[in-house]
């Protein structure tokens, strides 16, 4: 489930510390390195202006063939300005799914994998999506507790048990891997889905700043492991390499979030077919998106002079 998505802000850190290893070695033996290539269908295009957006997903996994994704984010890296933004995108939207009609956000995944959900992304919000980066979180708690045995710091406002399958007291605590788990899978209280993409933003924050100060190479034949097994992606390694040079550098150890759709642009309605949906503002989220990545806009100017 959601939990899952917080793989990727590890194993991305744990991927470019790893090329740049192997990249060392290749190049002392005069070989080059291969291209990465996912296991999915993905028709993203480059843009001119060289930003970059993936499309980040937690799968729960249960052996069927397509399985599902509560966890829907788009990462945003510029080079020009060495920002990096996340976007949250709540699964219940009531979309246009190309050939499926309207349905909730996260059916687009069920119907077509991540090659329909970006369609259906760009269809409704205009955002152009290049990459994409699906993780199950199965491996969460191990990776987790391998890059930050200490576990994260969070202040917990209420007591959590009602569907992660523990109890997680009130207040200021470290939470390890199992326990960070249950925390960002969370949604039984006033806020549901929101206080859940609230808690994912926050610990993925949190966790880029702890491991971007950790030296983990010792700890790469583990880390291989875990990539191997639970992160799907078709990031090509110099892609990978340009992002991460930043991060390790900590150019862009803060990170920015946003969620859409924003305050005051939906609706809570109940459909018929669909059930509990969120009736969404879409010129008011389009707006709203391009204001948040608006470092784009600027590079736009920058190509435009030259």
């Amino acid at each position: 489930m959601v939990g899952s998505l917080l793989l990727i802000g590890i194993f991305m850190i744990g991927l470019v510390q790893l090329f740049q290893y192997i990249e060392g070695t290749m190049n002392t033996l005069n070989q080059p390195l291969k291209k990465t290539e996912g296991k999915q269908t993905f028709q993203g295009e480059k843009n001119k202006l060289g930003t970059i957006n993936v499309l980040l997903l937690g799968s729960d996994s249960r052996g069927e063939k397509q399985a599902r994704t509560d966890t829907i984010m788009v990462a945003h890296y510029d080079p020009k300005t060495h920002k990096i933004k996340l976007i949250s995108l709540m699964r219940d939207m009531m979309v246009s799914v190309p050939e499926h009609g309207q349905q909730k956000l996260n059916a687009a995944y069920s119907f077509g994998g991540p090659e329909l959900l970006r369609e259906t992304i760009k269809e409704n919000f205009g955002l152009d999506i290049q990459y994409y980066a699906i993780v199950d979180f199965k491996g969460f708690e191990k990776a987790i507790d391998l890059l930050v045995p200490n576990g994260i710091e969070v202040d917990v406002p209420n007591e959590m048990s009602h569907g992660i399958d523990m109890t997680i007291e009130k207040g200021k605590q470290q939470l390890h891997g199992k326990e960070l788990l249950g925390y960002v899978r969370f949604r039984h209280d006033r806020l549901s889905d929101f206080g859940r993409v609230q808690r994912q933003q926050e610990v993925i924050s949190k966790l880029m700043k702890e491991a971007v100060s950790l030296n983990s190479v010792v700890k790469l034949p583990k880390l291989v492991g875990l990539i191997n097994k639970y992160i799907d992606t078709n990031i090509d390694t110099s892609t990978l390499l340009t992002i991460g040079t930043d991060i390790l550098t900590k150019k862009s150890s803060n990170i920015e979030t946003f969620r859409i759709p924003e305050d005051g642009s939906f609706q809570n309605k109940r459909d018929e077919e669909l059930g509990e949906v969120l009736e969404v503002d879409f010129d008011q989220n389009i707006e709203a998106i391009h204001h948040f990545l608006e470092e784009k806009s600027v590079a736009q100017k920058e190509e435009q002079k030259e």
